[in-house]
């Protein structure tokens, strides 16, 4: 069994989108001891911003494309491989200014200059699971004041699932800034409620998906044998 792990929070220590993946790793190793983890860390290492060269290279004939062209289509190439290559994935997810962070587009961005993730019609993964995590400072439910103000969740809905295919089950903890914000202070009480909801919901999330992939391992060694 192999997991793929990505982490975008520039943040390390008292991060809480890691926190939360480090509970859904916990329970996917318990159900796989021997399973092989792929880890992509944005925060710690971000991309080159080479995205435009990598894009630009799909229509530059092989042999003209440049050094430069050719080490950013080399790195699309890494990272479709790693991603391709899981059985299931983790992705935690901090939103930054109401969107996606940075690193995190421009990850998606080169996975898809690959030339079998370029046809945004036809999923590269599909059915495979995934368990995304994410952290928001603010409180974004309906009725509250910044309502409709998250740009992040849809969009990574539409990449992950839509566009690749992936079977996305999610855990967010909002509010996550209120212990440093003092214009939160009033909320963090529900700040502290929505954080242990979310580890509940990282939690239960992740045994699913170790019993669904146990589910579909036992099948397959059960099969008959008809060569």
């Amino acid at each position: 069994m192999k997991f793929f792990r990505l982490d975008a929070a520039i943040r390390v220590e008292g991060s809480i989108s890691r926190s939360l993946a480090d509970l859904a790793e916990a329970e996917w190793t318990r159900a796989f001891p021997d399973a092989e983890f792929v880890r992509r860390d944005l925060g710690r290492h971000p991309l080159p911003p080479v995205w435009p060269i990598a894009e630009a290279s799909r229509t530059t004939p092989e042999h003209t494309r440049t050094r430069e062209q050719r080490a950013a289509t080399a790195l699309g190439t890494e990272l479709a491989d790693e991603f391709l290559s899981a059985d299931a994935f983790l992705l935690a997810v901090p939103m930054y200014n109401f969107g996606v962070p940075q690193q995190v587009k421009t990850w998606i961005d080169l996975i898809i200059t690959d030339d079998r993730a370029a046809d945004v019609s036809r999923p590269i993964v599909p059915g495979r699971p995934a368990l995304l995590v994410q952290a928001r400072g603010g409180g974004y439910a309906p009725g509250t004041p910044r309502a409709g103000w998250d740009h992040a969740t849809p969009y990574l809905n539409r990449i992950l699932g839509d566009v690749w295919g992936l079977e996305v089950v999610a855990a967010t903890a909002e509010l996550t800034a209120a212990d440093v914000n003092p214009a939160l202070a009033d909320l963090r009480p529900l700040a502290r409620r929505c954080l242990v909801d979310a580890r509940a919901d990282t939690i239960r999330h992740a045994r699913d998906v170790a019993d669904r992939l146990l589910a579909t391992s036992n099948s397959r060694t059960s099969e008959p044998i008809t060569a």
